[in-house]
């Protein structure tokens, strides 16, 4: 869940420069392989962002459970490449992928953008953010003054980290940056590092299941702005163009494969197991139940992306200088695939 291996701001980047050498031939590829051979089901493919977590739990209890057949599809849910699942969703490489509004920026801030759409929220609501021991007493942004910082310097990811401390009335160059991906935040609380930036489903669970009192501060709390999709399943443009019922059966199964997953929480953490034995079931039982309420948190369609949220993100990127191009309104998003 910790997309901090998304150094990948910058391979997206790369992505978007180098996408129409590796895009040949990718829509033909997508057409041949969007039929399954057998005849009776339609082969479609996912591309996870990461290993298997409950963030991807609808997507197997989809599976499990018949629902991808029940619409007539043969889903296959793939693992992440070793580069961007989104550059590889915007070749072709597979129709639809899971990916984060904020990584999605530079794909859309450019001259040519990545032929990708965001068409579902997986999680209605930005919940990562900072975690610390409660002992430090970093209850607020601006006592990370004095603390040491895990980054992965990327310069959005700062600039959030900046903001928060700032509006809070801290002094960022303060904070001791210290060059790290965290790839297991209990070990990391007990060195050096004071603080980390985790998403609490995945990584705060896990520091409540190791036994550390800790502080935690939402970044959705420190403005609307911050609030932004994480993750989000997006798909193939030229996929969606040529086969809109395809996606929107696609997208029906996955949301009652959610839908189960709010309803039951210890029975889709079960699912889940059972489909990736290697995870520990008392870890995925605790986030089952914690992500019950935020799947769809306020609204009451599952997926459902509120435009103004999602532009007011991205006109924060541009206000600020992350990204060169200013992104259009309603862009790189669509509600349509959405079952009603």
């Amino acid at each position: 869940m910790k997309k901090k291996a998304i150094a990948i701001i910058l391979c997206l980047v790369l992505a978007a420069g180098g996408l129409t050498a590796c895009g040949n031939g990718s829509k033909e590829t997508a057409e041949n392989d969007s039929k399954d051979r057998g005849g009776s089901l339609e082969k479609v493919r996912i591309v996870l962002d990461w290993t298997p977590n409950t963030n991807h739990t609808g997507l197997y209890v989809a599976k499990n459970l018949g629902y991808f057949k029940d619409e007539g599809l043969d889903v296959e849910i793939m693992q992440p490449p070793e580069g961007s699942t989104t550059s590889l969703i915007g070749a072709g490489g597979a129709e639809f992928g899971i990916s984060f509004q904020d990584t999605l920026a530079p794909a859309f801030a450019t001259d040519d953008p990545m032929p990708v759409t965001a068409v579902a929220a997986i999680i209605q609501h930005n919940t990562s953010g900072i975690v610390s021991l409660k002992k430090l007493g970093i209850d607020s942004p601006k006592k990370m003054e004095g603390h040491s910082y895990a980054t992965w310097n990327s310069p959005i990811e700062l600039a959030i980290i900046k903001k928060i401390v700032e509006d809070d009335g801290g002094d960022f160059s303060k904070i001791k940056l210290i060059p790290n991906t965290v790839t297991n935040v209990v070990t990391a609380l007990k060195t050096n590092i004071d603080t980390v930036w985790i998403y609490y489903a995945w990584d705060g669970i896990a520091t409540k299941v190791a036994g550390l009192d800790t502080n935690y501060l939402n970044f959705a709390d420190y403005g609307k702005e911050l609030d932004y999709y994480s993750p989000v399943i997006i798909a193939n443009n030229s996929f969606l163009k040529k086969n809109p019922d395809t996606a929107k059966k696609f997208l029906n199964a996955v949301k009652k494969g959610y839908e189960y997953a709010i309803a039951e929480p210890d029975k889709a953490a079960d699912i889940l197991v059972k489909e990736v034995p290697e995870l520990d079931p008392k870890m995925v039982k605790e986030s089952q139940k914690w992500l019950a309420d935020q799947y769809k948190a306020e609204v009451t369609r599952w997926g459902y992306i509120d435009q103004d949220r999602w532009d007011s993100f991205y006109k924060w990127l541009y206000d600020n200088k992350l990204i060169e191009k200013e992104i259009p309104s309603g862009t790189g998003f669509s509600n349509d695939y959405l079952a009603e």
